[in-house]
């Protein structure tokens, strides 16, 4: 979600409401940016520049503003120009570079004018990369009464996104007197599912301490009696009118995914838990589900599953909360899709959360005496698990050197994000992407250095997939790999469902099946122990192992599994580090 910028007098501009997404004003990241034109007037490049900005065309003012803001080019308007820059940054979705233009404004311009438009930049830049301490400390840096709604409303927008329960109590301790953030918390308390007995007396603090209105934040259980059986919808895209090989081939991970539902549901109907499987075709696109969606049936069910389309994903959450039944998305590792939701789950980690502990883990084994690189794709995935990687890497006393972005089918960003990397002088290496292009051309690019002074390597588990790298490269020293979607296949669990699926089947399970297995035993489990709205009991449940997975963790609030492995090749065999 992005604050929009309005223009204010000649050059100033202020953060208002919320961007629609209109085309001019959110280009798609990651486009080459256009070269600036060789003017020789630094005065009419900047003319030109703020016209585009003004325009829309983000990428073309950033390249032109860009250089007229350092202190080298000795422009007048050096400072205007940083500010500016950050501003179609930002639009871009930048935030990393924004970041870097606010900064530079604020080291090497101090005494701008214009500096509280900057610092309100500063906090939404910051709140965009879950720097949230960073975004409170310089939003309360501001004067007193200046941009006072739009910092209020800013705070109000993130602060809800905050998942871990140690990343409040931190910022409540270091922002005692924050009344939004406290309201913020207390919402998320009482409404988001995270309130235990053992939170009463803070709760009580905050009501009292910010006048609260006490009937509205007393927690009340939602008493949903336990049944002896329960219903569960599934919502996927079986294309079910379309019978050609091309479809029946191109959903085959839809069919592995409900034979694997079907595989749990046996297992629990075994375990004297039984429960009812309704599926439902939502095709291909949105029309289908909402057709589903105003099926009456559909509003009597104890839990939902699906679908597997971005906006489908969004308009099934969207029913579930309206409803008040848990929906369980069972493939995607988008965190924005479960954000202020608390009917909403994702069963995959999401990429932000992968970014997070991958950092965690970094930290930890190659140490933060030298400074990290980070190289990842241009894409908002991509994007969210570097800028968590950078955030908690740095708040936890690391340094990333070196943060780039690249575009993976073309060979002049790839060349550009691998160039002049000073791997001698870092600490390790992360590249984050899952285009098969990237294994090979790093491994190229880090087997140059020799082996005894090589950095480890950190990467994505789906390179362990990659046909065009083989066991010697993945098993090399120094090279580790984040694998939410690992399972131990020597384990007894998972032996056992492959041997149920094969007698099903007549196949052995793929990796589609398996998680649709888990997904159920997992969120079944939950219905039989819990009731329906079991959202509090998975907060306070902490880690559960998997019945195949290395487990599930909904703890603190979260609403996307906290479990992420990261793994090493040794020997053929995958070792899990974490």
């Amino acid at each position: 979600m992005l604050f929009s910028f309005t223009r204010h007098n000649s050059f100033r501009w202020l953060v208002a409401g919320l961007l629609l997404s209109a085309p001019s004003l959110a280009q798609t990241p990651g486009k080459p940016r256009p070269a600036a034109p060789p003017a020789a007037d630094p005065a009419a490049r900047y003319r030109t520049a703020k016209t585009q900005l003004d325009q829309g065309n983000n990428a073309a003012a950033l390249a032109q503003l860009e250089p007229l803001a350092q202190p080298s080019a000795r422009f007048a308007r050096a400072a205007d120009a940083a500010y500016l820059a950050a501003v179609a940054a930002a639009r871009l979705k930048q935030w990393p570079e924004a970041e870097q233009l606010l900064n530079l404004l604020r080291t090497e311009y101090p005494t701008y004018p214009n500096m509280p438009d900057a610092l309100l930049l500063q906090g939404q830049v910051s709140f965009e990369q879950e720097d949230y301490d960073t975004a409170l400390k310089t939003l309360a840096a501001l004067p007193a009464g200046k941009f006072a709604a739009e910092r209020e409303g800013m705070k109000a927008t993130y602060l809800p996104r905050i998942k871990e329960r140690n990343t409040w109590l931190r910022n409540l301790r270091r922002y005692p007197d924050d009344a939004t953030l406290a309201r913020a918390y207390a919402d998320r308390l009482v409404f988001g599912g995270a309130y235990t007995d053992a939170d009463q007396g803070q709760l009580n603090d905050l009501i009292t301490k910010f006048g609260l209105d006490r009937n509205r934040y007393t927690p009340r259980p939602r008493t949903v009696a336990k049944k002896s059986s329960y219903n569960v919808a599934v919502l996927l895209p079986f294309e079910l009118n379309d019978p050609s090989w091309q479809t029946v081939r191109k959903n085959q991970f839809v069919t592995d995914l409900y034979a694997g539902l079907r595989l749990a549901q046996d297992s629990l109907q075994r375990a004297g838990r039984p429960l009812q499987l309704f599926a439902y075709d939502t095709g291909a696109d949105t029309l289908a589900l909402k057709q589903v969606l105003a099926l009456p049936e559909l509003a009597g069910m104890d839990l939902l599953i699906g679908p597997v389309y971005k906006s489908g994903a969004k308009l099934l959450g969207r029913y579930a909360r309206e409803h008040q039944i848990v929906c369980v998305n069972p493939l995607s590792q988008d965190a924005d899709l479960v954000v202020d939701n608390p009917w909403h789950y994702l069963f995959s980690p999401s990429t932000a959360t992968q970014g997070r502990v991958a950092a965690q883990f970094a930290l930890t084994s190659f140490g933060g005496g030298k400074p990290g690189v980070l190289l990842h794709e241009d894409s908002k995935d991509d994007a969210a698990f570097a800028n968590t990687y950078k955030v908690e890497y740095e708040s936890q006393g690391g340094k990333i050197g070196l943060l780039r972005r690249f575009n993976p089918d073309v060979d002049e960003s790839l060349s550009a994000a691998f160039a002049a990397l000073d791997l001698p002088n870092a600490s390790h290496l992360m590249v984050f992407s899952d285009n098969r292009r990237l294994g090979p051309y790093t491994f190229t690019q880090w087997q140059q250095q020799p082996a005894a002074t090589r950095v480890p390597l950190l990467a994505p588990g789906s390179w362990l997939e990659n046909p065009r790298l083989d066991v010697s490269q993945l098993g090399m020293a120094g090279v580790y790999f984040i694998q939410p979607k690992y399972y131990d296949e020597q384990g007894p669990g998972f032996r056992r469902f492959r041997q149920l699926y094969l007698q099903r089947q007549h196949l052995p399970p793929s990796l589609f099946a398996s998680q649709g297995f888990e997904l159920l035993m997992y969120f079944g489990t939950a219905l039989f122990q819990y009731g329906p709205a079991f959202q509090a009991n998975l907060s306070s449940a902490g880690a559960t192992p998997g019945v195949i997975f290395d487990g599930m963790n909904y703890s603190g609030g979260a609403h996307d599994n906290q479990v992420v492995p990261i793994v090493k090749l040794s020997n053929l065999e995958l070792q899990v580090l974490r």
